[in-house]
């Protein structure tokens, strides 16, 4: 199935949880609660471009959310929730769209799983899917304040967003409900006499609304986790007349093989942080033979990491490395390495460690054969909600 685009529905006034901001933009854990809706979706798999439908008035806020993600211009909704919905999926008209998602922004939870249930649902020929989760508690039907009934609840569910359609069938039925008042999309495909099918929802996939909720989600999105990552690797000696180490030029009468420059400190470094980061290793990301990374400094491997630490949101506590050689003698050079590390991390130097030992004659290093390197590296990431 191809990627689906996703309408975030962002255009609510909603401020029962105070602060004085539509909740979309009231701040969670530091970011306003629409950024993180935002980073689920994109951690989510087979989505599409992200339309999302806000209310002009707040306009200013929006492009200070939205200014580190690439995303088409926004749209502006309308009075109530059915009319913004149409006038996001009016804005994708113009595109060959086959199936789309319609998401609200105060559920920030939503989880790579939800996402291909209802994409499976979907190629099963529905024109919807939602989630649902199933009603736990009794339920009743009152009238002024007594109760009328008991209703069986196995036939009764909880409707979340995001909820999945075909494209044009979705829109037209949007487009014959104007000017009615229906709770959900899924409600407004009923009414057309869709057939929409129910997967399974999530317990978490809150919606946030009260100031409860916000206190509930700032529980889950600020909760943090440590994890160590560890690194090893071996380079022979060739000709030459330095080596690389940590970053650092040290003069010798040979050189490290490799297809980079073969800083056997770097790459321990980096196939630590990958380790911590459960993102595979360094043949994952630089193959041996391929072209792209012949005669690269290893620093460029480092901002590779770097770069995936940020999309992360993960936090380098420390990064102890260790070269293990006969020669050259390392011990005058650890002070430059150290500082050399820090500077490609971004760390205050205090987060790295740099220890250098001999084998003693012992083994290939010890016969000066080459450089042996291994690395811890410890991570501070997001608990994931999924």
């Amino acid at each position: 199935m191809d990627a689906i685009p996703v309408i975030l529905v962002a255009a609510g006034r909603g401020e029962r949880a105070g602060a004085g901001l539509p909740k979309q933009y009231r701040p969670v854990c530091g970011k306003p609660l629409l950024w993180w809706t935002l980073r689920s979706l994109m951690a989510c798999e087979g989505l599409g471009p992200i339309q999302i439908v806000i209310n002009p008035d707040f306009a200013d806020l929006h492009e200070e959310v939205v200014a580190e993600f690439d995303l088409p211009s926004p749209v502006s909704g309308g009075a109530t929730r059915q009319e913004s919905v149409l006038a996001g999926l009016e804005a994708l008209e113009s595109g060959n769209t086959r199936h789309v998602m319609i998401h609200d922004a105060a559920r920030p939870f939503v989880g790579n799983d939800m996402i291909l249930r209802l994409q499976e649902s979907l190629g099963e020929g529905n024109a919807g899917a939602i989630p649902v989760v199933a009603m736990t508690d009794t339920v009743k039907r009152c009238d002024g304040g007594i109760i009328i009934e008991t209703l069986d609840r196995s036939a009764l569910a909880r409707a979340q967003t995001p909820q999945a359609f075909r494209y044009d069938a979705i829109l037209a039925a949007h487009r014959a409900a104007a000017g009615t008042e229906l709770t959900d999309d899924a409600a407004v495909a009923e009414a057309n006499g869709l057939r929409v099918a129910a997967v399974a929802g999530d317990e978490g996939n809150i919606k946030v609304t009260t100031a409860e909720d916000f206190d509930l989600a700032a529980k889950r999105l600020g909760r943090t986790e440590t994890r160590v990552g560890t690194g090893l690797d071996v380079h022979a000696f060739a000709p030459g007349d330095h080596v690389m180490l940590c970053g650092v030029r040290i003069e010798h009468d040979a050189t490290l093989d490799g297809d980079s420059d073969a800083d056997v400190g770097l790459h321990v470094l980096v196939d630590a942080m990958l380790g911590a980061m459960g993102a595979g290793d360094l043949g994952v990301h630089f193959p041996v033979g391929d072209p792209a990374w012949k005669g690269r400094a290893s620093s460029d491997l480092v901002a590779v990491a770097c770069d995936l630490m940020r999309e992360r949101h993960a936090r380098l506590i420390h990064a102890d490395i260790t070269l293990i050689c006969q020669k050259p003698r390392l011990a005058r050079h650890q002070s430059a390495m150290k500082q050399r590390v820090a500077e490609l991390l971004g760390v205050e130097p205090s987060r790295v460690n740099i220890k250098v030992t001999s084998t003693d004659g012992l083994g290939f290093t010890g016969r000066g054969e080459g450089i042996a390197g291994q690395a811890a590296v410890t991570l501070e990431l997001p608990v994931p909600w999924v």
